[in-house]
């Protein structure tokens, strides 16, 4: 048995099998030499059980100085490094430890914080949060209606028809899931969340992402639960309520500007004009009308909208009158629309990308002014919606059934008595309204109207 020194353990070359090249120096210790060329330190040595074994301590450093580290099992070690370790670990065999199962034992541990460590960074568990976030029983248990927009908040985006549960999401350069990728849950805390709220900039997109974050955190596994940091800070106030209609003049009216609307509309044209004008049309929400499908008119001209796809989640009709149909047979039918969606620019998705087309709009508008218009945003057009029916003598009633509110007049006991849905007053209601809105925009009825979209429909 040779004693090893740092210039033979460099000249050993390697053979056609395995060598193994014990050092008197060291009890057990021997030094491997692979076929390949490469060298590493093992200990041959005799467990409590009686058992022989061998453990592999680690790779060769050929340096003749010793770093001035402790050895550990699984580094690089000069051979001074390996037989101080092999002493080591001949001591405690001396008093009974099982070195073997301690070793394979640490590897599990560190392996296990390892991926822990992993699981409970901000990243992975946004990711996580997304792929399991569902609404409750009593809300159909399916994902939350804008799910899409909370994760985007995050920094999260999916391709459309994607599932998170399945799917690795796109994370946005910049956002949270970025810049807290590998940030522990442990380390976030209230100040820093309360810096992020405050920079979100804006009450709306404020209250939004203080919200989203406060979901999350209180139902992150319990493993990982921390103290949530939003509890304690004070929520972003909700935006300053809006009163804008649509032209809204010294005398009340509101004549001239739905007028340059709709105008508008039929200028640019395409999937966004004709659903903005639907839109006014009907009184419903931005996301209603985008999300319209041809299965959801029936044959007695109604648009019925389910109720996973409504704000409160209660089922809603709107009997469209025939100016309805005549704005949704203009609008550009998809090369391919398999799930029946009207507004649509790829026959797979519902209409997306409306900031860039309301400046477009704006601009179409301000051109048929003559002067810019004064801002406004879609929803606006309820409002809008709302005011003119009350003009036309409708009554609040008939009108909150046609923006399907559960406030005003059906809140509290009288929501849950009052059953009667107005149907037929809903229909005058939007027969005269539309009518209001040809003459406004001196648009003379269609008496040769073909109902493509039934014909679709049908089809």
């Amino acid at each position: 048995m040779p004693t090893l020194t740092t210039a033979s353990v460099r000249k050993y070359r390697p053979h056609q099998t395995r060598r193994e090249i014990y050092d008197d120096r060291a009890k057990g210790l021997v030094l491997i030499v692979q076929p390949s060329g490469g060298k590493s330190w093992a200990i041959r040595l005799r467990r409590p059980s009686g058992k022989t074994a061998k453990l592999t301590i680690g790779k060769v450093d050929f340096s003749a100085d010793d770093p001035s580290d402790a050895p550990v099992i699984g580094g690089v070690l000069t051979l001074g490094q390996a037989r101080a370790l092999s002493a080591q670990l001949d001591r405690q065999r001396a008093r009974g430890i099982d070195v073997v199962a301690e070793h394979k034992a640490n590897k599990k541990r560190a392996a296990t914080a390892g991926k822990e460590l992993v699981a409970s960074t901000f990243g992975a568990a946004v990711r996580k949060f997304f792929a399991r976030h569902k609404t409750s029983a009593k809300r159909g248990g399916g994902r939350p209606r804008r799910w899409r927009e909370n994760a985007r908040l995050l920094g999260l985006k999916w391709a459309p028809g994607a599932d998170p549960a399945t799917t690795a999401p796109e994370v946005i350069p910049g956002s949270l899931a970025a810049v807290w990728a590998d940030k522990p849950l442990s380390e976030i805390d209230s100040e820093l969340v309360d810096a992020v709220i405050e920079e979100a900039g804006g009450n709306g997109r404020s209250r939004k992402l203080f919200s989203v974050l406060s979901v999350l955190f209180s139902q992150l596994p319990l493993k990982f639960r921390v103290n949530n940091p939003t509890r304690g800070l004070k929520r972003p106030g909700p935006p300053a309520s809006r009163d804008r209609i649509l032209g809204k003049d010294a005398n009340g009216n509101h004549n001239d500007e739905v007028t340059t609307f709709w105008k508008a509309c039929n200028n640019i044209g395409g999937v966004y004009g004709h659903l903005a004008q639907l839109m006014l049309l009907t009184g419903a929400r931005r996301e209603e009308v985008a999300g319209m499908r041809l299965a959801e008119i029936g044959a007695d001209g109604c648009w019925r909208i389910p109720a996973t796809r409504t704000k409160n989640f209660r089922p809603h009709s709107i009997p469209l009158p025939a100016l309805a149909f005549e704005i949704l047979n203009r609008v550009p039918e998809p090369k391919k629309n398999a799930g029946g969606l009207v507004f649509s620019s790829n026959g797979r998705t519902p209409f997306s990308g409306f900031s860039k087309a309301k400046v477009g709009l704006d601009a179409a508008m301000a051109k048929i002014a003559g002067k810019p218009v004064a801002p406004f945003v879609l929803h606006d057009l309820r409002r809008t919606f709302a005011s003119g029916l009350a003009a036309l003598g409708v009554i609040q009633p008939t009108t909150e059934r046609l923006l399907n509110h559960v406030s005003g007049v059906f809140s509290g006991v009288a929501g849950i008595y009052q059953q009667f849905d107005f149907a037929s007053e809903k229909i005058v209601a939007l027969e005269l309204w539309a009518k209001h809105l040809r003459e406004l925009a001196s648009d003379r009825p269609n008496s040769n109207v073909d109902y493509r979209l039934q014909q679709r429909k049908r089809a």
